[in-house]
Parts: structure tokens; C-alpha cells; sequence
């Protein structure tokens, strides 16, 4: 959860020094998915897929129904779940089978296919709400409160009402939806520039030879041990940015009017009331994340001065934030990733211990590199009938069995809903999805210390802890914080060229790295380099997980038996509630200081564990 997403920084990070492990995963015997459980021969998907797209048009059966009974109103309500249901169990298919191998031409035609059935679903569903809306509240939970059948869409239909002040008229709808198009077009444009088009230079670094420093690239390069290395490719990314930091500015600057136009269309009082009201996280999480991350930067300034001198360095720049400063000489099988994983989880009880043996020990993974395979690692769970599929690129470092920790989290997070809830509300939201995954990390952090035989290997794993708070709670806030400036400026009619952009951010980066970072101007292009800067005030929610994930992992180290229950019913809740209110009735009130100040403490009390070592 850094820069893309924490998984893809990883990935990216280690690529250049995984090739050896990558020639030897690929010669270990083959561990992939059993894709025959969604369906058995690809016939039989394209059949299903077929029958799918007959079946749209008969959903306009239903249109003008709702209101005349609860039995019309929860028939109309089943039809399109079950469709909904099929459909993504074979979007589920096409988007592993494309993922084996991105070379496959078919596989990645058959994604596309899926994905423009979707497409004509959401087209053949348009009408629904509007009606509900139509029919009108008292009646729509009338039928509900009369009908047992519509138990499952209680949910559902509260929060269409909740959020009927910001639906507009089936032509405003409509109107809205047209933008979407050409408003996605921004990114796609920042995209194809950075991707494609810059012209980025090369640098040849000792030890890895010549490196082209795109993204991927400067990733890679900006680890390298030897400091006058790092800082000449800090000065050739960012000096590249800013030759198009007008265009990437203006570019920016037109997503955050389009996200106020959003906003302003839609009766919003700003862009972050826009962004947050659907999922219904209160505009209090946000700004105490940021208050508070600001009361704990002196904490983050104290280990960027342990990382100096773990680096043996007279002072710090920012270019010394990324080579590592510890090593582990260790390594991890995926067996061993499996067995470790499961002795991390004891604490989470019986049913996750089983769920997880179960699933690690069936063919519900991907597990090793190959030609043409997807980088990084997901969990993608939304085939609810079947199971959870893992993709992963199984390394034999610790990041690969980090990683492995990691995923499985958000696969048995998938087991348990699905166990718990029926398909309506069993897909739960993004403000929730990445606890369970860092949870997992945490326990893999105290089993691991645990086991360390040495000093060197303690302060190894103390530091990679260090390095999730430093990258997933202070940098994704900074984020956050640069990206609610931006929005604020532009509401109150101030403009963003590229220099007023990388001013903001000079001043962000200074105030979260200290007076003791040397950062220099230049470098503050770095807005440029974000692409959650898109996303419309997205990346906040990577900090608020790991907030909620130290809070519950030492809630489960101190609390017995009552704080697993209590964390395993964020679990088993999966989408029933809002994520707010699901973490916040489980003892984790994000509108509040006290789990970011918890965390601070964390943060500090490791730090104070590697100066002791270091003694």
C-alpha cells in the first residue's frame, strides 16, 4: 500500500534482484488453480455467458412493478441479483484465465467480453433505482417490513435512500453518465504520457547494468546501495517531470474540477463529501487521520535519524528513504510460507486456523512467476458459489512470504463473509478490505521476531514494521493531505498550474520528513509520479486500514478471546454495514484520535526496540 498499491510496490521493488528466484520458481513443479470449479471447459463459459446476455432484456419485465406488491418488488429485486450473481462468476473466469498468461490473445478477448457484458447489464438495470426512488421510501420498507423475501435487500434499499438527496432525475442520470467517459479520459491521458510517451532516460548502475527509469525502473533503481547512484536517479525522474510538469499540471488540475463538478452535480458541499458519502465514511475520518498523523510526525522524524545512521550516513536526503538498511539471510519455500502463515493465525481461533488449512491446501492459487503471467498479487473473491481464487508471484524472500501472509487475509476475510452473509450483502467494502490482509501481517510480525535467533535478524524484522507505518500510515496520509490542499484550493477558485502543485507538495514533503531530511526542490515533482491522485481521495483509506489493523492485532494480543470475536466479527460482517460502522462497532472508531494515537505508540515503542539493539 504505497505508491500504486502496496502489493504492486513490492513486486516492482524486488524485480530486478528476483531473477534467479524467479529461473527457479519456474522450474518447481507448476502450483495453479483449478479454474474447472467456476466452470468445467470453456464451452461451457461461453455458453453461460450467452444465456447471460438473453437474459437481460427480460428484466425490463419488471419495470413498473416495484411498487404494486412486496411479492413484485422482492421479484424484480431477486431477478437482477441472480443475474448479477452468474455474471460475476463469469467475469471471475475471464479475468483469471487472461491473468495466466497476458500473451493469450483469446484470454484477453474473452476478459473483454465479460467486461462489456457488464456493461450492458448496468445498461438494462439503469431504470431501478430511479423507480424505487419513484415509489417512494415509506412504501419500498413497508414491503420490506411485510415481506421475508426481501430480508436481503434491506441493506441495499436503506441506503438507497439514504443517498436519494444526491440521485438526480433519470436525465440528469443520464447526463452524468454520458461525462463519465470523457472525465475517465483524464487519467488515461496522464497515463499514456507517463507510460508511454515520455521519453524516460537510462542510468547503469553498478551491480545491475543498464536500467530504463520509467516507473518500474526508478522503483528498482532508487534502492541502490551506493548513494551518488540514488541521487542521480532522483535527479533524472524528477527533472524529467518537470520538463512536463505544466502538462501533468493541467491534466491534474482537470481531474480535481471534474471531481467538483461531480460533487456540485450531485448536491454535495465539496468534493470530499462527494467521495465519502456514498460508502458513508464520515469527512471526520479524514481530517483526524491528517490531525493526527501531524501530532505523530515526530515520531516518524526520530526513525528517518535510526535509518541514517543505519545507513551510516552524515546526514539524510530524501533520496536515502529507499535502500534497505537491514538484511535477512533466509529463506521461505512456499510450504514454508504456508506453514508459517497458519502458526501466525492461532490467535484468530479454530475456524480461521481450519478455513485457512483448507484453502492453502486446495488449488485456489497461482502461486510462482511465469512467461506472460500477471506481476504482483490479488485475491479476487467474486465468484461467492465457489471460493476465493490467489494469484501470486511466490518468491523465496521474505517479501514472499509476507506477501503470502498478506493475501490469504483478504481470501479467508472472503471465506468468512460468504460463510456469514447471503449474496447481497456479502461483498464488503473497500474501507475494510485491507485489514484483514495487514492483520495478518501483524501476527506474521510476532511469530517471526519470535523465532529470530539473532540480534541482526530482529532488527531485520523490526525494520520492515517500521517501513509499513513509515509508507502505509504517514505517506498515504501526506497523500491525503496534499490531495484534500488541491481540492480545497481549486473550491475556492484558486488555480493549479504544475509549479502551484509542486509548491504544495514541497511544503508537505518538508513538513512530513523534518528538518532533518534534506529535501530538495526539485524532487517535489513527485505529484507527478502518483496516479491515486485520480482516484478521487481513495488513497486515505490505505493509512486507515493499517490504523485499524494495529488496533485490532493488539487488541488479539491482550484481549483474549472477546477482542477475536470482536475482530472476527468485522470479518464475518462483510458488506451487511457500512465499514465505518462495522470497524467502529467492533472498537474501532476511526472518527477518533485514539487508533491513530495507538498506533504512534506502536511506532514508537518498535523504534525504541531497534535502538536497543543497535546499542
Amino acid at each position: 500500500m504505497t505508491d500504486l498499491t502496496r502489493r504492486s510496490a513490492l513486486a516492482l521493488a524486488a524485480a530486478a534482484a528476483l531473477l534467479p528466484a524467479v529461473a527457479r520458481a519456474q522450474e518447481r513443479e507448476p502450483v495453479v488453480w483449478d479454474l474447472t470449479e467456476l466452470y468445467p471447459t470453456l464451452a461451457a463459459w461461453e455458453a453461460e455467458k450467452d444465456a447471460i446476455v438473453a437474459a437481460l432484456p427480460g428484466l425490463a419485465a419488471h419495470k413498473g412493478k416495484l411498487g404494486e406488491s412486496a411479492g413484485s418488488l422482492r421479484a424484480a429485486l431477486q431477478a437482477v441479483s441472480d443475474l448479477n450473481r452468474r455474471l460475476n462468476r463469469m467475469f471471475v473466469y475471464a479475468s483469471l484465465k487472461a491473468d495466466e498468461n497476458l500473451q493469450v490473445a483469446a484470454d484477453q478477448e474473452r476478459r473483454q467480453q465479460a467486461t462489456a457484458v457488464y456493461a450492458q447489464f448496468a445498461e438494462a438495470v439503469a431504470w431501478m433505482e430511479p423507480e424505487l426512488l419513484g415509489v417512494g421510501q415509506e412504501k419500498v420498507m413497508g414491503f420490506v417490513a411485510a415481506e421475508p423475501g426481501l430480508k436481503n435487500f434491506r441493506f441495499q434499499l436503506t441506503d438507497l435512500f439514504r443517498r436519494a438527496p444526491h440521485i438526480l432525475t433519470p436525465e440528469g442520470e443520464k447526463v452524468l453518465a454520458l461525462a463519465i467517459d470523457p472525465v475517465s479520459g483524464v487519467n488515461e491521458i496522464r497515463n499514456q504520457l507517463v507510460l508511454s510517451d515520455i521519453p524516460w532516460p537510462e542510468i547503469t548502475l553498478q551491480g545491475r547494468g543498464k536500467i530504463r527509469l520509467d516507473n518500474q525502473g526508478y522503483t528498482i533503481a532508487r534502492q541502490s546501495p551506493i548513494r551518488a547512484e540514488r541521487k542521480q536517479v532522483f535527479d533524472l525522474v524528477f527533472g524529467t517531470y518537470k520538463a512536463y510538469g505544466s502538462t501533468l499540471g493541467a491534466n491534474l488540475s482537470t481531474q480535481v474540477r471534474a471531481d467538483i463538478f461531480q460533487a456540485k452535480a450531485r448536491n454535495y458541499g465539496s468534493a470530499l463529501e462527494a467521495a465519502l458519502g456514498p460508502p458513508n465514511i464520515p469527512t471526520a475520518v479524514y481530517r483526524t487521520l491528517v490531525a493526527e498523523a501531524n501530532r505523530g510526525l515526530p515520531v516518524l522524524h526520530r526513525y528517518f535519524d535510526i535509518r541514517r545512521r543505519l545507513l551510516g550516513l552524515p546526514d539524510m536526503h530524501y533520496y536515502d528513504i529507499y535502500p534497505p538498511t537491514t538484511k535477512l539471510d533466509r529463506t521461505f519455500t512456499l510450504e514454508e510460507s504456508r506453514k508459517l502463515t497458519i502458526e501466525a493465525v492461532k490467535p484468530l481461533g479454530p475456524e480461521y486456523v481450519a478455513e485457512l488449512t483448507r484453502g492453502t491446501g486446495a488449488r485456489w492459487t497461482h502461486a510462482y512467476p511465469q512467461k506472460g503471467k500477471r506481476s504482483g498479487a490479488y485475491v479476487n473473491g467474486g465468484a461467492y458459489d465457489v471460493h476465493p481464487y490467489v494469484l501470486l508471484n511466490h518468491t523465496d524472500d521474505y517479501e514472499g512470504l509476507s506477501t503470502y501472509a498478506h493475501e490469504w487475509g483478504h481470501a479467508i476475510h472472503t471465506v468468512l463473509s460468504n460463510k456469514n452473509q447471503p449474496y447481497e450483502t456479502a461483498n464488503y467494502p473497500t474501507f475494510t478490505a485491507e485489514v484483514a490482509s495487514t492483520v495478518n501481517e501483524a501476527l506474521l510480525f510476532d511469530v517471526m521476531f519470535k523465532q529470530a535467533k539473532t540480534n541482526a535478524e530482529k532488527l531485520f524484522y523490526l525494520d520492515k514494521l517500521c517501513e509499513t507505518f513509515r509508507g502505509t500510515f504517514y505517506r498515504q496520509t501526506m497523500f491525503a493531505e496534499f490531495e484534500l490542499g488541491i481540492h480545497e484550493a481549486a473550491e475556492k477558485g484558486e488555480a493549479l498550474s504544475g509549479e502551484r502543485l509542486t509548491a504544495m507538495y514541497l511544503d508537505l514533503l518538508k513538513k512530513y520528513h523534518g528538518p532533518k531530511v534534506v529535501i530538495d526542490p526539485a524532487y517535489a515533482t513527485e505529484w507527478a509520479y502518483i496516479q491515486h491522485f485520480y482516484f478521487n481521495f481513495y488513497v486515505f483509506q490505505y493509512a486507515t486500514s493499517v490504523t485499524a489493523a494495529t488496533y485490532f492485532a493488539e487488541q488479539i494480543r491482550t484481549g483474549g478471546a472477546k477482542a477475536r470475536d470482536a475482530y472476527l466479527g468485522v470479518l464475518k460482517a462483510g458488506g451487511s454495514d457500512y465499514g465505518y460502522e462495522v470497524l467502529k462497532r467492533n472498537g474501532a472508531d476511526l472518527a477518533t484520535p485514539a487508533p491513530y494515537q495507538a498506533l504512534v505508540a506502536r511506532f514508537s515503542k518498535t523504534l525504541d526496540q531497534m535502538e536497543a539493539l543497535m546499542a
